[in-house]
């Protein structure tokens, strides 16, 4: 299937990858139960928050999340989906 000029192909499902995304601080128990599903990593200065296989809607739905709760986001490091954790 062959798209118009400047349109994408739907033929092709979005590409999910593995997201380390670290948050300033510590985050308390009940921030942590927002990113439910997500694995969670709390160390003395920051959290990190790790999630495989997202895309790109879910990964700006964890950013939302991290946004509406206050917390300052560091960093966000993709990797690819086959990548052993």
């Amino acid at each position: 299937m062959t798209s118009a000029p400047g349109r994408r192909s739907t033929t092709h499902p979005p590409q999910c990858h593995g997201y380390e995304i670290r948050i300033r601080g510590r985050v308390s128990e009940s921030f942590r139960d927002a990113f439910g599903g997500l694995a969670i990593t709390v160390n003395p200065v920051e959290t990190v928050v790790w999630g495989a296989d997202l895309d790109q809607a879910a990964l700006y739905s964890v950013l939302e999340r991290i946004q509406a709760l206050g917390l300052e986001l560091v960093e966000v490091r993709r990797f690819p989906r086959n990548l052993p954790r």
